[in-house]
């Protein structure tokens, strides 16, 4: 007789055999990609492009990708705003979605190019579906690029995370929410002196997990242990029950500046992310299939 464990740990060891490595130089490409469309704010041409050049780069790697798309009513108007869902099959239907937005607040003041504030988890997630895609991955992954994530003027509900409510939402009316076991949402991580937080509205273990990932990878100079509460596109999920973590680095003083440039951030600190989320992902994927 097999034991459970042995099993348990048989799977886990499948599903991170033969996967390649994060690699940065490719989401750095991505990311100057992104950046040389300019200011990306929700509703804008260049955000189209933006989703044009997210599907073709999934429709090369043969991960399906399909649009959600609504209209809103924000304080600039009525808005047209497209999520991006990219899905790559699993042993189980179940789902982790991993998510980041892809726009750029708007300001009319000067030129915001939002190259850690959208650009860097974009780019981080299609660095993501290469990777993911060539894994066993025991659950269904989900790479969801979230649209009008930031707020027109100031933070105020509900001027914010557009996106994320909306998918919640959907996900509620059509059912699909019973399968989403955990959100890991990243944003903001490209920053040159990465350092990112714990955050206190996030799910207690999957902290944990993430966190005790980064110790192991030494590279908990830049996950550090301080705590601290942060409103993003985690809590629609939160809110939905859905277990979720928000990986930020706020200590960003080119945040929602005309300095947020490429010259601010690092491929480096895209690395530290992929190289922690990849040690953590089957600690999370163990800790929801005893939870089953």
């Amino acid at each position: 007789m097999v034991r459970p464990v042995l099993v348990l740990a048989l799977v886990l060891l499948q599903a991170t055999a033969a996967a390649p490595r994060f690699d940065s130089g490719r989401a750095w490409d991505h990311l100057r990609a992104l950046v040389a469309l300019g200011p990306r704010p929700s509703g804008s041409p260049a955000i189209d492009q933006t989703r044009q050049y997210i599907k073709t780069q999934l429709a090369q790697l043969n991960v399906p990708v399909r649009e959600q798309a609504w209209n809103d009513t924000r304080p600039a108007g009525r808005l047209h705003m497209v999520n991006l869902i990219a899905t790559i099959p699993g042993a189980s239907q179940e789902r982790i979605v991993i998510a980041g937005h892809f726009d750029t607040k708007r300001y009319r003041e000067f030129r915001f190019v939002g190259a850690s504030d959208g650009g860097s988890s974009a780019a981080f997630l299609l660095e993501m579906a290469r990777v993911l895609k060539a894994r066993r991955n025991p659950f269904t992954i989900e790479l969801l690029f979230l649209d009008g994530e930031e707020a027109i003027g100031e933070w105020e509900f509900p001027n914010h995370t557009y996106g994320s409510r909306h998918y919640v939402q959907v996900a509620k009316q059509d059912g699909s929410l019973a399968t989403l076991k955990a959100l890991l949402l990243v944003d903001m991580i490209g920053d040159r002196d990465l350092n990112i937080r714990q955050d206190g509205n996030s799910t207690r273990w999957l902290t944990d997990i993430i966190w005790a990932a980064a110790r192991e990878q030494k590279l908990q100079q830049h996950f550090v242990d301080e705590v601290t509460e942060i409103e993003d596109d985690h809590q629609p999920f939160l809110e939905a029950g859905v277990p979720a973590v928000d990986i930020i680095d706020l200590d960003y003083p080119q945040w929602h500046t005309p300095l947020d440039t490429l010259d601010a951030v690092s491929a480096r600190s895209l690395q530290v992310v992929g190289d922690v989320l990849l040690a953590a992902l089957p600690r999370i994927e163990q800790r929801l299939r005893a939870g089953r």
